[in-house]
């Protein structure tokens, strides 16, 4: 039996494989984080209007939804409190929350990414940029 010398994965070949799946994942948490989200928004937006039916005929009752910080939950705790009670503002905004944190958990994938490909300076890099992403939150909140 002849060995071809093509037969055997080179390394260069092998890393190319890793990056390739990587970018797969990658690219696979991006599009299901926003598709995701979308689906939540969609039905947090259609259930405020099941709930509430005058938004669609009375142009004063939408406008109480529609106002900059009118009916949606400003906490974390009026957020889970209205996706108890099926709220359709507390559902949409957990669409929202979702749309902001795709990004966020695409970064902490990305550590484990430069992991699997052995690129340390990368690692080191990311836990950096995850680090500022979550301070700035925290910093955000205090700042509310």
């Amino acid at each position: 039996m002849e060995v071809r010398p093509d037969a055997h994965p080179r390394r260069g070949s092998t890393d190319a494989e890793k990056v390739r799946k990587v970018e797969l994942l990658i690219s696979r948490l991006l599009r299901g984080g926003v598709v995701l989200s979308l689906f939540v928004i969609v039905t947090g937006t259609a259930l405020s209007f099941v709930h509430h039916p005058q938004y669609v005929s009375s142009s004063r009752d939408l406008a109480r939804l529609t106002r900059p910080g009118a009916a949606f939950p400003h906490t974390l705790g009026e957020v889970a409190a209205g996706v108890r009670d099926l709220r359709g503002q507390a559902i949409a905004t957990v669409g929202l929350l979702l749309l902001v944190a795709t990004p966020v958990l695409r970064v902490a994938v990305s550590i484990f990414a430069f992991v699997y490909e052995g690129d340390y300076a990368f690692v080191a890099i990311t836990c950096v940029v995850l680090c500022l992403l979550l301070l700035s939150f925290a910093l955000g909140r205090a700042a509310a």
